[in-house]
């Protein structure tokens, strides 16, 4: 079994800053990749950004520039800052983890930019 666990997450202002976290444990074969996806009220849950086991990322077009997601392949973590954030990026964002053809899913966090 494979559990994931954030951190961070919470309320900032628009144009605010807010990191967060990603520790995965159990029984894990192969990380192939981690990311994070969000999903707004009413919306589909979408993806945020990916960073995979040799460190390619992929980002939302809506997030480039402003977010970076990072890995560390060693303590099984991965990482989101997010800078200048909109009240558009308010969500609960959900930390995951594909090791194929298996995805595994956090409980989510929930991000607030209002001011």
């Amino acid at each position: 079994q494979v559990q994931l666990v954030e951190s961070g997450g919470g309320l900032v202002q628009p144009g605010g800053s807010l990191s967060l976290s990603c520790a995965a444990s159990g029984s894990i074969f192969r990380i192939d990749a981690m990311g994070w996806y969000r999903q707004a009220p009413g919306k589909q849950r979408e993806l945020v950004a990916v960073i995979t086991r040799g460190g390619s990322t992929n980002y939302a077009d809506s997030v480039k520039g402003r977010f970076t997601i990072s890995r560390d392949n060693a303590k099984n973590t991965v990482s989101l800052q997010m800078n200048s954030l909109k009240p558009e990026d308010t969500a609960v964002y959900y930390c995951a983890l594909r090791s194929i053809p298996t995805y595994y899913w956090g409980q989510g966090t929930q991000v607030t930019v209002s001011s």
